[in-house]
């Protein structure tokens, strides 16, 4: 009978720790649940920072290029306007250096099939 007695309070024992373990797993995955929804929170918030600051980033190298791009025109119709000045002034000697700069690309560029 004691060793009956014995056996049955092991059982006891038993059955509160698996329930003891049940609730402590569930209250572990519970927590480790809330620490994933937090850290994907902090993720989705760090992201949404990383997309503002490309964008500006991105916004900022826009207009900088188009300024670069405009500065660039506008220097390239001042120095094609300067050309065709000193062409319309002096159109003789616009041609002879013309073709003198022509005949010597043309030496060069034959100069190196040979």
């Amino acid at each position: 009978m004691a060793t009956s007695k014995a056996r049955e309070d092991i059982k006891n024992d038993l059955k509160t720790l698996k329930e003891d373990l049940k609730a402590g797993a569930r209250e572990e995955t519970q927590r480790l649940k809330e620490k994933a929804s937090e850290a994907e929170a902090r993720l989705r918030e760090q992201g949404e920072e990383l997309r503002d600051k490309a964008r500006g980033y991105y916004d900022t190298a826009k207009v900088r290029g188009r300024e670069y791009y405009d500065d660039a025109a506008e220097k390239f119709d001042e120095a094609q306007r300067y050309v065709v000045e000193r062409v319309q002034e002096r159109p003789i000697q616009s041609t002879a250096i013309a073709l003198g700069v022509g005949v010597v690309l043309g030496l060069l560029l034959a100069g190196r099939r040979r």
